[in-house]
Formats: C-alpha cells, sequence, structure tokens
C-alpha cells in the first residue's frame, strides 16, 4: 500500500513540473538606467529569453511610468509588426529598433525632453510563455553632459594614448642602444683580431 501512494505522489509531482515547464516565464533584459542629453535620440535597449520558439503571437508593450508618478501612458506596441502610439507625449517621437528573430525588442526615443524623465517598461509576450519579468529602464534627461561623464572619458583615453607613445618609445631606444653596445662589441672584437 504504501509503495502505491508514493508512486501517485510521484506522478501527481510530475505532471506538475511537466505543466510548469510548459509554462517557462520570459525573461526580459534591459538598462537599469539611462543618460540622455536634452534634444538627443536615445535607443532603450530591451532583449528577452524564452524558452519557445518565437511565435507569430509574440507581443511586446512598452509603457512610461513619469517621475510624478501619475498615470502610466502606452509608448509602443508590436504585434507581427510595429504600432506607433496614435496620441500622447510620444506621437511621432518612437521608433520601433528591434530585431524579433535576434530577440531584440528595443526602441529608440527622439527628441528627448525633461519631461520624459521617468520608467519605461518593456513587457513580452511569447505564446506559450505567457507570464515573465518586466524590464524597466530608467531615463534621465539632463540639460548637458557634466565634465565627469564625458571629459572623465577623454582625460583617460587620452593619458592611456600618450602612456602607450612613452612606452612603445622606451621599448624602442633600449632595442636601439643594445644593437648599438653590440655593434661596438663586435667591432672591438674584430680589431682584437
Amino acid at each position: 500500500m504504501r509503495g502505491r501512494t508514493w508512486l501517485g505522489a510521484a506522478l501527481v509531482l510530475g505532471a506538475q513540473l511537466r505543466a510548469l515547464w510548459l509554462a517557462a516565464a520570459v525573461e526580459v533584459h534591459t538598462a537599469r538606467e539611462v543618460v540622455a542629453v536634452n534634444g538627443t535620440n536615445q535607443r532603450l535597449k530591451c532583449t528577452f529569453s524564452s524558452s519557445s520558439p518565437v511565435s507569430q503571437q509574440l507581443s511586446v508593450s512598452w509603457n512610461f511610468q513619469p517621475e510624478d508618478l501619475s498615470s502610466h501612458e502606452p509608448v509602443f506596441y508590436y504585434l507581427k509588426e510595429p504600432y506607433k502610439p496614435p496620441s500622447g507625449r510620444f506621437k511621432e517621437r518612437v521608433t520601433w529598433d528591434g530585431n524579433i528573430e535576434r530577440n531584440d525588442v528595443s526602441i529608440i526615443i527622439w527628441n528627448l525632453q525633461p519631461s520624459d524623465n521617468g520608467t519605461f517598461t518593456c513587457q513580452v509576450t511569447n505564446w506559450p510563455d505567457v507570464y515573465g519579468t518586466i524590464g524597466e529602464v530608467r531615463l534621465r534627461v539632463v540639460q548637458k553632459v557634466s565634465f565627469s561623464e564625458i571629459h572623465f572619458l577623454a582625460v583617460a583615453i587620452g593619458s592611456a594614448s600618450v602612456l602607450m607613445i612613452i612606452v612603445v618609445t622606451a621599448v624602442i631606444i633600449c632595442q636601439q642602444r643594445r644593437r648599438r653596445a653590440r655593434d661596438k662589441r663586435s667591432e672591438v672584437a674584430d680589431t682584437e683580431l
């Protein structure tokens, strides 16, 4: 009797695990935070992974939550083809920049403004994977790039370039000195003979 109970429990557990496998979740990956300059365009990258192959029913929803926590606004929708928003702050300012075959569902926001500060969400449904994580990107639009961002990068690259030139020059000088010393020794050895 005990053997049958154990076997029954194993079969029930196996059926539940099989159901969970079939309803695997879509995983969405985004950058956590993006900083962009006012008036520029910014690509909001969103990729996904799914245990199922990409289906014809794959859908993508991009939404926006402003910093003042007012209501969510639709930004973009994809189902077999991209659909731009018919109205709202992102009308004529958002473009599809994804590639479904590469699991990329990114968009580009054009002409960024300080009112675009907030959180963008990217949700992907790939039937039968209908549940999953929602990717979030916090966008900060700044008036100009601060010194610590661009200038620091330029100084670091410039310093590395100068250091590389110094190292290469030192190596060349050392090789020339060794060659001269070797040539002198050869001349001295030849004159002694």
